[in-house]
C-alpha cells in the first residue's frame, strides 16, 4: 500500500464527506493507497495544510483557491496546483451576528474582523466592505484560528468568514441569527472552495497515486450528493472533532451541502478555467494581487493555467 496523507482545511466537517466515505468504503485501498487525514487540530493549526504540502509533509491539502495563487507568487516555497474543486458552488459568506446592527458589508467600516491571516483575505474583506459602498476601514483582529468562530459569538469581533452549512448550520441549531454577505452578491468573483492542492513535482511523477486518489474521491463524493444522510452517518463513526457527535445536526449539514458537490452534468472536481481567470482578473484590478513585498502584480505576469489541472481528473 502506499502512503498518502490529505491535510485538511479545518476540523473534520461535512465539506470533507466524500474523503470519509471513501476511506471507509474501501475505495482507497482497493487504488492501493493508505490514506492518512490530517485535522489541522492535530497541531493547533501551526501548520497550514498548504504549506504541508508545500513543505512535502503530505500530499494534498484542502484550501481555497487563493492558497493556490499565494504559492504561486511566493518566492520561498515550491509553487502548488488545485488538482480537483471539492464544491462547485461557494457556500461560504462573512457573517455578523443578527442582533447587532452590523447589517450590511458597509457597516462593517470601523469595526472588527476576526481573520484566519491568510495573505489575500483581509484585503478581499475590505474590497467586499467598499463594493458595498463603505470605504473598507476594517479592524483585523488574528485570534487562534480554531477559536475565531468563538471570538464573533462571544462579541470579541464584529464578522468573519465562515461556511454556511457548517457554522451557519450550527448557529441556526444554537438559536444564535446571523446575517450573512455572500461574495457574489456583492460583485466579488470569488474562486472554488475548497480545492485540492498537490505540488507540481507529484502531479508530474506520481500522477498515478493521484489520479487513483482523485477518481476514489470523486465517488466518494458522487455517493455523499446523492446520499447525504449515509455520509453525515460515515463522519459520526469515523472522524473526530468539535460536533460530530451530533447525528442530527451532521444529516442536515449534509442535506444543505450535497448539491454544491457535483456539477449540472454530475461530475465532480471539475473547473474552469474562465471561473480560475476572472478571480485572478478582479484581484489585480483591485490591488489585492501583490507579492509578499507589496508590489502589485498584473494579472497579466500570473499564468492562470499554472494555477490548476484537470488533467488528473481526466486519468490521464
Amino acid at each position: 500500500m502506499s502512503e498518502f496523507e490529505v491535510a485538511l482545511d479545518w476540523t473534520p466537517n461535512t465539506n470533507h464527506a466524500g474523503i470519509y466515505l471513501a476511506r471507509a468504503e474501501g475505495y482507497y485501498e482497493a487504488a492501493g493507497l493508505d490514506v492518512t487525514i490530517r485535522s489541522p487540530a492535530d497541531d493547533g493549526y501551526d501548520t497550514t495544510p498548504a504549506k504541508r504540502v508545500a513543505t512535502g509533509e503530505a500530499t494534498v491539502a484542502i484550501a481555497p483557491s487563493e492558497s493556490a495563487i499565494s504559492y504561486n507568487t511566493h518566492p520561498d516555497y515550491p509553487s502548488l496546483r488545485a488538482v480537483a474543486a471539492v464544491c462547485q458552488r461557494d457556500t461560504s459568506a462573512v457573517v455578523a451576528l443578527g442582533d447587532g446592527d452590523v447589517e450590511r458589508p458597509a457597516d462593517l467600516d470601523g469595526r472588527s474582523y476576526a481573520s484566519y491571516g491568510a495573505r489575500f483575505e483581509d484585503d478581499i474583506v475590505r474590497q467586499l466592505v467598499r463594493n458595498d459602498g463603505g470605504d473598507g476601514d476594517v479592524e483585523i483582529a488574528t485570534p487562534p484560528k480554531l477559536g475565531i468562530w468563538n471570538t464573533l459569538l462571544e462579541g470579541k469581533a464584529d464578522a468573519t468568514w465562515v461556511f454556511m452549512p457548517w457554522e451557519g448550520l450550527l448557529a441556526e441549531r444554537d438559536g444564535v441569527s446571523l446575517t450573512p454577505f455572500y461574495l457574489d452578491d456583492y460583485d466579488v468573483p470569488y474562486g472554488y472552495t475548497p480545492t485540492m492542492l498537490a505540488r507540481p513535482g507529484s502531479i508530474d511523477t506520481e500522477a498515478d497515486r493521484l489520479t487513483a486518489f482523485l477518481s476514489a474521491t470523486g465517488r466518494g463524493y458522487r455517493e455523499a450528493a446523492a446520499d447525504p444522510e449515509a455520509a453525515a452517518e460515515v463522519l459520526y463513526r469515523d472522524a473526530e472533532g468539535p460536533n460530530l457527535d451530533d447525528r442530527a445536526f451532521l444529516a442536515e449539514s449534509a442535506r444543505r451541502l450535497a448539491d454544491a458537490f457535483l456539477s449540472d452534468g454530475g461530475e465532480w472536481g471539475r473547473m474552469r478555467r474562465r471561473r480560475w481567470a476572472a478571480f485572478v482578473d478582479w484581484l489585480a484590478d483591485e490591488e489585492i494581487l501583490t507579492s509578499l513585498a507589496g508590489d502589485h502584480i498584473p494579472a497579466a505576469e500570473l499564468d492562470v493555467d499554472a494555477l490548476f489541472t484537470t488533467e488528473l481528473l481526466d486519468g490521464r
